[in-house]
């Protein structure tokens, strides 16, 4: 198991963060602190052009065919460049459902306007008194003619004002779980926009007899279960990833800030704790580092991969805050003034580390993997 970036990829890494470092400046997220309704468009048509959208879709839909792993050099680009953009919920989420789907006729239809840029998705699973789990949907999808009639509320969607399409679930009649794509403009829809830490631009969208054809459902019953647990294997991963990105420009604007700062006459990088603080740091970037990136090429190998994300999952989440605090720490009270990007760091960090669960959401999983 070689778990370092083969040629293709480090040239892959390269050009992303070249890409964003002049592309993504930090201001298009404070941007997004003013007004979350749309994100940059410009720049999304730019790395549409580069083939991200399409990396990890299958050539006959209009992708380059790479695996999870190829992917995963994006997504550590774009957290450590804070990216605000639904590449997430759009090429990721979105793609991996549609891909494991068997409604072919919509996966021809989606998946190359993904691949091109030309659709947004956002993800729609939780709802008012449940997380993470889809154990207890209570959206609902009842049988009408040729489709379904949808109604549901759901929380924390991401870009949702900016989306073309929800991927989102619901219970049949029957008790069943279905997984359906519904055009963001359907007649019913209703968004409620409300500030997030990380300014995602999440977002309540409430369902009211929402019109469904039945080209648009994706998976229903026993499918529909191993498309969303497929689903979050991924997001949790993914996650893991953005973080890892994430926590190593954290790692290198303090070990920079130190080096250069002087306090009494000393660089306070000579400072035995200072020391200990950035110490400290590269120990939890390079353990989230090889615990994700174990989880990330099991997936990309299609070998079996709960634990090992479970892992990943549930100490990255723990570390992104541990991180976080200790950048803020070596900055000194400056780490808090808007002009400096630390706590557009720290944002992200909380946010991604609950996201698709926390780290007791993921020890439990842990646990059950090995048996306690």
């Amino acid at each position: 198991m070689n778990l370092d970036f083969n040629e293709q990829q480090k040239i892959l890494s390269d050009s992303a963060q070249e890409f964003l470092s002049k592309e993504c400046p930090k201001e298009l997220m404070r941007q997004r602190r003013d007004s979350s309704t749309e994100f940059n468009r410009e720049l999304w048509k730019k790395m549409a052009d580069l083939g991200w959208m399409g990396v990890a879709i299958d050539e006959d839909y209009g992708g380059s065919g790479g695996n999870f792993s190829d992917l995963a050099v994006l997504l550590e680009a774009m957290g450590e460049a804070c990216l605000p953009a639904p590449f997430f919920s759009t090429a990721v989420i979105a793609a991996t459902a549609l891909q494991f789907s068997n409604t072919e006729s919509t996966k021809t239809d989606l998946l190359p306007k993904i691949a091109d840029g030309s659709l947004i998705f956002s993800y729609a699973l939780i709802e008012p008194g449940n997380s993470y789990s889809i154990d207890n949907i209570k959206a609902l999808a009842k049988k009408e003619g040729q489709g379904f009639s949808v109604s549901g509320t759901k929380l924390f969607v991401e870009y949702a004002q900016a989306a073309d399409y929800f991927l989102t679930t619901a219970k049949l009649e029957n008790n069943e779980l279905v997984v359906l794509v519904i055009k963001a403009d359907s007649a019913g829809i209703k968004i409620d926009p409300f500030g997030t830490l990380d300014f995602a631009g999440q977002c309540e969208v409430r369902m009211q007899n929402i019109k469904v054809p039945e080209s648009s459902v994706l998976a229903i019953g026993d499918e529909a279960v191993a498309m969303l647990q497929q689903i979050e294997l991924v997001s949790a991963a993914g996650k893991c990833v953005e973080i890892l990105g994430c926590i190593q420009a954290v790692l290198d604007m303090s070990v920079t800030y130190v080096a250069g700062r002087e306090q009494f006459g000393q660089i306070i990088g000579s400072f035995q704790s200072v020391q200990h603080h950035c110490a400290n740091m590269a120990v939890e970037v390079d353990s989230t580092r090889y615990i994700t990136r174990q989880a990330v090429w099991r997936i990309a190998q299609g070998l079996p991969a709960n634990k090992e994300v479970a892992m990943a999952k549930s100490y990255a989440s723990s570390a992104a805050v541990r991180v976080g605090k200790l950048g803020h720490q070596t900055h000194g009270a400056i780490s808090f003034c808007d002009e400096l990007d630390m706590h557009l760091y720290l944002r992200r960090a909380h946010a991604a580390s609950i996201a698709f669960g926390d780290t007791e959401y993921y020890l439990e999983k842990v646990a059950v993997e090995i048996g306690l």
